[in-house]
């Protein structure tokens, strides 16, 4: 897309409500400041349009699948055309299932859960933790960070190639890296992991907020996101995609909800038999809160238009971009290159500055909120930025005081919910942070650069 198309766009399409968008905070240099809320890839802000529909049903709210009474049935219906909305939102296949669960983590982890036995899983070392590190129990080849889409496919189709052709096998991916925000080559990967009888996950929490996921288009197996990062709040995530490892594996939790029926035998035990459907990996008393937030969320950026609001953000990308592109101290991290698409995320290090002490900074200075440390993908930015992918380290900021070197980066993200103004006043502040310096003393303070008092 050209500069002038995406300014185009980004003059019809307008940021959509978010909550916090009024929000003034104050500064230790004096004075207050509109927050400018740029760690959407940590915690999107919830839309107003999913904050009003959930305050809308909050009186009604009522006991899912367990009453008679009407608030119950109303919730019951709430709750499962929540799913259905989830299912059309990610163009899921007719015999596909919904899960809901807490966050994009935890559903890795219960598909980790469900994995047949002596199953062989293939996951890129530049994934988030949460798709790194829930496989404990099968066989994992943790593939090194390609530098190119294509190397990324053809390293994939090395790793198939030598694995046992009977066996289970599974290959785990970003859809868009939570470090970099670059897209991966999904459609291209799910065909290598088919051609070799493997099946496919896709982490698509950075993903799904900024461009539509079709489970069809795309042919993935699996797909994981979380409602926090889809401006949905209240803890709540997904796992969709194909039924029979789900059907067939222990449910995720046992309790109420995931079981037909429980019955006594003669010897004491009890015998009990599982649902078939999404309900035998939601034991307990679902959030249907969380559920309902989800596809609120899912409804507001369909109506919205997708193809409206990844304009905008590629208007915002490139402002980002080329205001960085002029500070000469300023390394954008990448992995594919510069002109290797992505959504409204960019990790960034700043030469002279330690991350925490720049991050604290914009902070503090400039009411602006940004995230730096390691993004919980450790291996991937210890090898952006040239350190041993294997050593240890916090996800927040190391121990390093102000003007120290550290292995960490800053993250800028964004989305549908950013004025133009913040990430203008983001330009800005990195611009005069690296020519006049931070105007306040920092020190370093459980592990966090804070303002010295």
């Amino acid at each position: 897309m050209s500069v002038s198309t995406a300014a185009t766009a980004q003059a019809v399409c307008h940021p959509l409500p978010v909550l916090g968008r009024d929000v003034t905070v104050p500064l230790v240099t004096g004075g207050e400041v509109t927050y400018a809320a740029l760690d959407y890839a940590a915690s999107a802000p919830a839309l107003q349009r999913v904050w009003d529909d959930v305050a809308a049903y909050a009186p009604y709210y009522g006991s899912v699948h367990r009453g008679a009474g009407y608030l119950s049935q109303l919730s019951t219906d709430l709750f499962e055309n929540a799913r259905a909305t989830v299912a059309e939102f990610l163009d899921c296949r007719g015999a596909d299932q919904v899960v809901f669960t807490r966050s994009t983590t935890d559903s890795l982890n219960l598909l980790a859960a469900a994995l047949p036995a002596d199953c062989q899983v293939f996951v890129f070392e530049t994934e988030h933790h949460a798709s790194l590190l829930p496989w404990k129990n099968a066989r994992v080849t943790c593939l090194d960070a390609p530098r190119t889409p294509r190397q990324a496919v053809a390293s994939l189709e090395r790793a198939l190639a030598g694995r046992d052709p009977h066996g289970p096998a599974l290959v785990c991916v970003t859809g868009a890296s939570n470090v970099t925000g670059e897209l991966w080559p999904v459609r291209e990967l799910a065909a290598a992991a088919h051609a070799h009888g493997a099946r496919i996950v896709l982490d698509a929490a950075q993903l799904a907020p900024h461009h539509p996921v079709s489970v069809r288009d795309l042919d993935v197996d699996w797909v994981a996101f979380s409602g926090h990062k889809l401006y949905a709040p209240f803890g709540s995530g997904v796992l969709a995609g194909r039924a029979d490892w789900l059907r067939a594996a222990e449910p995720y939790l046992a309790g109420g909800g995931a079981s037909r029926r429980v019955t006594r035998r003669a010897d004491g035990g009890v015998d009990v038999e599982w649902h078939e459907s999404a309900a035998r990996h939601e034991a307990g008393s679902p959030n249907v809160i969380g559920a309902y937030s989800i596809a609120s969320a899912c409804k507001a950026l369909t109506e919205a238009g997708f193809d409206a609001l990844v304009a905008r953000e590629q208007y915002l990308i490139d402002t980002v971009r080329a205001g960085l592109a002029e500070v000469p101290e300023v390394r954008v991290l990448s992995l594919f290159g510069d002109d290797a698409p992505r959504v409204g995320v960019l990790a960034f290090v700043v030469e002279g500055w330690n991350s925490s002490h720049f991050a604290a900074a914009l902070s503090a200075e400039y009411g602006i909120g940004v995230r730096d440390g390691l993004f919980c993908a450790h291996p991937l930015v210890r090898t952006l930025l040239g350190g041993d992918p294997g050593s240890q380290g916090e996800c927040g900021a190391p121990e390093a005081a102000p003007g120290e070197k550290s292995l960490n980066a800053i993250r800028v993200s964004f989305g549908a919910g950013t004025p133009d103004e913040h990430v203008e006043r983001f330009v800005t502040a990195v611009r005069e942070l690296v020519r006049d310096g931070a105007k306040w003393q920092y020190r370093t303070e459980g592990g966090r650069c804070v303002p010295a008092v």
